[in-house]
């Protein structure tokens, strides 16, 4: 990750804080992935992820967001989205990730401190960028979680998948 579009994080009494700075792609989201899978593995039930510094989302972003919620939902967890954005929110609305995510809730633990919360996170040390076959694998779930959404978005996918699926089997075969 770059300076430009860094992710930074903080655990807090509750909560996990993920901070989205510059674009959420699918550069970013792997880093994103799996920190946020280590701390669920820890026992975190509630996400944060603050879009006050992201300048815009990629469907893979979307979809991990996406495939992280619905983990979360099932041990009664969730996914929290700080500081959305009018074209952020839209972003996420448009995929119908509003009824997945809560974004701006009302009442979080987190309201009235997200300066104070801001200030104490650190950046995320990711370990680089995944091999070409693991991105793809990583970029191919994201928008399977996205197409099992709804079945517009199995639509609005379809053609994107299949294409993926096709690389990943290629990768595959290539390297093994």
């Amino acid at each position: 990750m770059t300076a430009e579009n860094a992710i930074l994080v903080g655990t807090f009494d509750g909560f996990t804080w993920i901070r989205c700075e510059g674009k959420g792609s699918f550069l970013t989201s792997p880093a994103l992935k799996e920190y946020a899978e280590s701390r669920i593995a820890s026992g975190e039930r509630c996400l944060v992820v603050d879009l006050g510094g992201c300048t815009g989302m990629d469907s893979t972003f979307m979809g991990t967001l996406a495939g992280l919620s619905a983990r979360l939902s099932a041990p009664g967890g969730k996914v929290q989205v700080a500081d959305a954005g009018d074209r952020n929110r839209r972003s996420l609305e448009d995929l119908g990730l509003d009824f997945l995510l809560e974004i701006d809730p009302p009442v979080a633990p987190w309201r009235g401190r997200v300066d104070e919360i801001r200030a104490a996170l650190s950046p995320l040390q990711a370990p680089g960028l995944p091999g070409q076959t693991d991105r793809a694998k990583h970029v191919l779930e994201a928008h399977k979680v996205l197409s099992a959404t709804s079945g517009e978005n199995a639509k609005k996918f379809a053609g994107v998948v299949s294409l993926l699926e096709a690389e990943v089997a290629s990768k595959r075969s290539q390297e093994g």
